[in-house]
């Protein structure tokens, strides 16, 4: 009895302990999100070697289109791929834009021109959606790539980013961000890459790759 009377105490100075804590932790955490007062679009970047970035984006526009906003998307390499997020995305032709303006990676074209080209024209495309005001949200899929080879001239594409609508939010993916980029953005996430199916042996699967 008198062990169980002391596991119940002790159990009773945890409970009282860990609320105590848990209070001044959410006290100290209000106070933090008191003095956030800034409202603004946000030039947001995910890269890495990890598998998600073009996946995170998408759900960022899913979110976006919960909260009645406007999404605009360009993607620079990949193709009119049939994928569940574009079937999905397409549902909502009054609030989401796609252009898939890409004639896929570098390694399949094998045609450096071809590549600056279909850049080009992407970019062209983005800016004028940026200009537009008819999105609250863009979404730059795969734009690091071209940036990486070379094919759009960094300075220009961060210039632009910089400048773009004040509450304009602008999500660029793909691997190996350029510094410049990074710099000006406001959130950067890198995903790493800590196992794969795909060095297993396992091909791209429904659901989880497309």
């Amino acid at each position: 009895m008198r062990e169980k009377a002391k596991v119940e105490m002790d159990t009773d100075e945890l409970d009282r302990r860990h609320a105590e804590k848990m209070m001044k932790k959410k006290a100290a955490r209000d106070k933090i999100i008191a003095s956030k007062t800034i409202e603004k679009g946000l030039l947001i970047v995910h890269t890495g070697k990890g598998k998600g970035k073009s996946t995170a984006a998408m759900g960022l526009a899913i979110r976006a289109i919960g909260n009645g906003m406007r999404v605009g998307i360009v993607q620079f390499v990949k193709g009119v791929w049939e994928t569940g997020e574009r079937l999905v995305l397409d549902a909502f032709p009054d609030q989401v834009k796609i252009k898939a303006m890409g004639e896929g990676f570098s390694w399949d074209t094998q045609d450096r021109q071809r590549d600056i080209s279909a850049a080009k024209q992407a970019w062209s495309t983005s800016r004028e959606m940026m200009v537009s005001g008819k999105y609250d949200m863009i979404i730059l899929d795969e734009l690091n790539i071209p940036l990486r080879y070379g094919n759009l001239d960094i300075d220009d594409v961060v210039s632009t980013l910089t400048a773009r609508p004040e509450m304009l939010h602008v999500v660029v993916t793909g691997r190996n961000a350029k510094d410049e980029l990074i710099h000006a953005a406001d959130l950067v996430t890198e995903m790493t890459l800590v196992k794969h199916p795909f060095r297993a042996g396992v091909k791209a699967q429904k659901g989880v790759e497309f």
